[in-house]
C-alpha cells in the first residue's frame, strides 16, 4: 500500500488506518500527491491511495504513470463532477469515495482494486449513470482483447445492469443455453473469471456506457 495527500495530517490519518488492518502493509508514503509517482514506481505497491483535496485535471497525468507502474488507484475526493469520475475511471482508477468514507469503505476499495474491480461511493456512481455525456471509457490497457461480437456486446450491456441468464435471455428471445454460450465467450475473451469482473474490463474498454 502507498498513500500520498496533500498534508501531513491526512497521510498520518490514512497510514493509521492502513495499519490498523493487518491484512494490509504500508510501503511508503507521500506528503505531496504531485511528486508520489517516482516512489510509487520505486517501492511497486499493488494499491495507492490519494486523498485529493479537490478534483483537479492535473491528477490525471499522475495517474497514468500511477497506472503505468502497476498500482491499482483509489481515490478519495469530494463532489466531482460526472465527467472528472469519468475521465478518473479512464485514467486506471479503480475506487472513488469521498474523503470521510469509513475505514470500512476504503478497506473494501483497496480489496476490489486488488482484485482489478470498480468501487464508486453510491452518490458518485448514480450521479454518473444519470449523467447525459455519455462518455466512453478508454481501454484499461496496452493489451489488445479479442473483439466482443455484436450479440456478446448486448449481452454484456445487460449483464452490467444486473439480469441473470433468463432475464437476458427473455429479453433477447433467445434460449438460456444461448446466453450461457455467450457468457462464456465473453469471459474467454476477456480473460475474466467472473462476470463482474468482466463488466469492468467492459466499461473501461467503452463497451459499457455509466
Amino acid at each position: 500500500m502507498f498513500v500520498a495527500a496533500a498534508s501531513a495530517l491526512r497521510v498520518s490519518e490514512l497510514e493509521q488506518c492502513i495499519r490498523a488492518n493487518s491484512r494490509l502493509r504500508l510501503a511508503g508514503s507521500s506528503t505531496t500527491v504531485t511528486a508520489a509517482a517516482p516512489r510509487i514506481r520505486a517501492l511497486g505497491p499493488n494499491v495507492a491511495i490519494f486523498d485529493l483535496a479537490e478534483p483537479q485535471s492535473s491528477f490525471f497525468v499522475l495517474a497514468r504513470d500511477c497506472e503505468n507502474s502497476g498500482a491499482a488507484m483509489v481515490v478519495l475526493v469530494d463532489e466531482p463532477a460526472p465527467d472528472w469520475t469519468s475521465r478518473a475511471l479512464r485514467s486506471g482508477v479503480y475506487g472513488l469515495l469521498p474523503r470521510d468514507a469509513s475505514a470500512a469503505d476504503i478497506y473494501s476499495a483497496i480489496e476490489a482494486a486488488h482484485r482489478g474491480l470498480l468501487l464508486l461511493d453510491p452518490a458518485l456512481a448514480q450521479e454518473v449513470f444519470a449523467s447525459k455525456t455519455n462518455v466512453r471509457f478508454a481501454e484499461s490497457g496496452p493489451e489488445q482483447l479479442e473483439e466482443l461480437t455484436p450479440r456478446e456486446i448486448e449481452v454484456l450491456g445487460m449483464m452490467a445492469e444486473g439480469l441473470g441468464n433468463k432475464e437476458i435471455a427473455a429479453r433477447l428471445s433467445i434460449s438460456d443455453h444461448t446466453v450461457k454460450f455467450h457468457i462464456s465467450s465473453i469471459l474467454a475473451k476477456f480473460g475474466a473469471a467472473t462476470r463482474t469482473e468482466a463488466v469492468t474490463i467492459g466499461i473501461r474498454r467503452g463497451l459499457v456506457l455509466l
